[in-house]
């Protein structure tokens, strides 16, 4: 099965539409705006991402989607 990589435009959009269509228009728009108001912990966020993954297999994920762009 072969993945269609889509722009970052694209994936903004799906992203807000999705947003909007789980949470509402006001809740949306209060999660966007908390994503600009507070920090971003990116070392806890990655440690949830990547949870019970060893580091080849993100390596390898990896890998292989610079290897289809």
């Amino acid at each position: 099965m072969k993945t269609k990589i889509i722009n970052d435009t694209e994936i903004r959009l799906k992203g807000i539409e999705i947003l909007y269509k789980s949470l509402g228009t006001t809740a949306a728009l209060r999660f966007l705006t908390l994503l600009h108001r507070e920090p971003t912990n990116y070392v806890k966020i990655s440690k949830r991402l990547y949870k019970d993954q060893t580091v080849d297999e993100i390596f390898k994920r990896a890998k292989k989607h610079w290897k289809n762009k």
